[in-house]
């Protein structure tokens, strides 16, 4: 069985496995509860993936860690993809915050930056942005369609290859806040 999972998006920890199970906790910090739910037996795990971003550094790095350590702990290899992949039936727009979002690219932008014009948008950015994108012409489903939420058998399903968890690195956009002391 392979395990998903992603935290990096206001909508929490999603996972799920590759037996067709999916849990949500509505906190990144709360996703070990959400695997509880779905794995009975840790060991019958064969592989990890996880969402690398884009999206909070914090909420990122929480899901990087968790990852990291249950590969060690169970003796896994880990496959990374970037958090814009578990998205199907849009074009993925991710809030970044400070007025920006993410998008394929991957990158970062203002959400009036973006060509959007006939085209359907899924994740947390097009319901928070709904307004001007639907005034550009852009088609954004009811804030409660599933699609807006990452699905962590998407990422499953575009996993590359596996590694060893320290070889995976977080999808970082644009710089952090903050900065070490110079």
């Amino acid at each position: 069985m392979i395990l998903a999972f992603d935290t990096a998006t206001s909508f929490g920890a999603v996972c799920g496995t590759s037996a067709g199970g999916r849990a949500r906790a509505a906190k990144a910090g709360d996703l070990l509860t959400a695997v509880d739910r779905l794995v009975s037996e840790p060991l019958e795990i064969e592989g990890i993936v996880v969402g690398r971003g884009p999206g909070s550094f914090t909420s990122i790095r929480i899901g990087l860690s968790i990852a990291r350590s249950l590969a060690y702990a169970l003796d896994l290899r880990v496959a990374g993809v970037s958090t814009l992949e578990a998205f199907a039936g849009g074009v993925p727009v991710l809030d970044a915050r400070r007025g920006e979002v993410f998008t394929t690219g991957p990158r970062v932008c203002a959400p009036g930056a973006l060509e959007v014009a006939g085209l359907r948008l899924v994740g947390d950015g097009a319901i928070r942005y709904r307004d001007l994108f639907e005034a550009n012409g852009a088609e954004v489903p009811p804030d409660d369609d599933s699609t807006h939420r990452p699905d962590p058998l998407l990422l499953a399903g575009r996993a590359g290859p596996y590694e060893p968890a320290a070889l995976v690195e977080p999808l970082y956009v644009r710089e952090p806040d903050a900065r070490p002391p110079s």
